[in-house]
């Protein structure tokens, strides 16, 4: 164990418990670094198993954040808020909403929140009229900022094709077999580009009825999400939730190249070299799918526009090509590639 007893503790500036009897609030919101700029980082209402779990992701996740926001070049540290719903499919409340703005207010702009999973730009909206510190907001056209998804989405279709032409040797996308775990905002986005391309998909969502509607749409197959990691196909794109590379997962992989939105894709450190070890290339997930981030970020910082945001989204694939260049130097898996490139970013190396 670590500091604290949390093993996911990484020197982080801060983890703020926050309760609001009045609304039901419970949150945790967790300030890595704010080496590079205010931590910035998305707030997630998503139902846990218990608060160590939920005070776990958020450290988890504001790490990634950091790391993400340095290797995407953003004037930003990392940090990661939390809102723990009572039950699995729950709503939260307009209260509940205010009393988190209320939460990041009182940190003083050292955490700058904007939308992740179960968020939106209306809910977004809310938190803003209680706090100066956020992002994410609904803009005009052209303009930085907006639902950071679709260009969450862009930036993992990118980096999917740099991984796909890396260890596959694929000049394009047509007929490349691509497995998609999770079909919502990012991993619905990805799949219509990539069908668009002419790849050949199969998906599978946790809602069932989601993935048999876009796979009709787009012309794709479905499977068990039990099963989608372990297809028979070319490259596997996690875009669900974290932690589904294990010791067990991996061993079953078929794919040869792995390249995903999800964040923290890797249950423990060991399997990242388990994977670099089974010879599968690793897009790591913070620069693959920074796209989102550099939107909202750009957006909080004032720096350019809609046609910044595209640009800066393109050099994802630079980033990943440094990582797998430095891979194959030192024999090092790319996770650990990745992490030592933005600790050096963020002054920890």
């Amino acid at each position: 164990m670590t500091a604290w007893g949390f093993p996911d503790f990484d020197d982080h500036e801060g983890v703020h418990l926050f309760t609001d009897p009045a609304s039901g609030l419970r949150a945790v919101i967790a300030v890595h670094s704010t080496a590079l700029g205010p931590a910035a980082g998305g707030v997630r209402f998503w139902h846990y198993a218990d608060h160590t779990a939920a005070i776990t992701d958020a450290l988890r996740l504001s790490r990634g954040m950091s790391f993400k926001n340095a290797m995407a070049g953003l004037e930003l540290g990392g940090g990661k808020g939390v809102v723990l719903a009572d039950a699995p499919g729950a709503t939260i409340s307009e209260a509940q909403l205010r009393a988190f703005g209320r939460a990041v207010e009182s940190l003083g702009g050292r955490y700058v929140t904007a939308e992740d999973v179960g968020m939106s730009e209306a809910r977004m909206k809310v938190i803003s009229e209680e706090t100066r510190y956020v992002s994410g907001l609904p803009v005009a056209s052209g303009a930085a900022g907006g639902d950071p998804g679709p260009y969450t989405a862009m930036g993992v279709y990118l980096g999917v094709k740099a991984a796909a032409q890396r260890g596959l040797g694929a000049i394009d996308m047509k007929g490349v077999r691509v497995a998609i775990q999770g079909v919502g905002s990012v991993g619905g986005g990805l799949a219509r580009l990539l069908a668009a391309d002419g790849a050949v998909l199969t998906l599978a969502d946790v809602n069932q009825q989601r993935a048999e509607a876009l796979a009709a749409e787009i012309g794709a197959a479905t499977a068990a999400t039990e099963e989608i990691l372990s297809a028979d196909v070319d490259l596997v794109s996690p875009n669900a939730l974290g932690a589904v590379l294990t010791e067990q997962s991996i061993g079953a992989v078929k794919a040869k190249v792995i390249a995903g939105g999800a964040n923290n894709q890797l249950a423990t450190r060991d399997d990242g070299r388990r994977v670099h070890e089974r010879g599968i290339l690793f897009a790591p997930d913070y620069v693959i799918n920074a796209g989102g981030i550099i939107n909202v970020g750009l957006e909080y910082l004032g720096h350019g526009d809609e046609a910044e945001v595209k640009a800066r989204i393109a050099r994802i694939p630079d980033r990943l090509i440094e990582v797998w260049d430095e891979s194959d130097a030192s024999g090092d898996p790319a996770a650990d590639v990745a992490d030592r490139i933005a600790k050096r970013l963020i002054g920890r190396g």
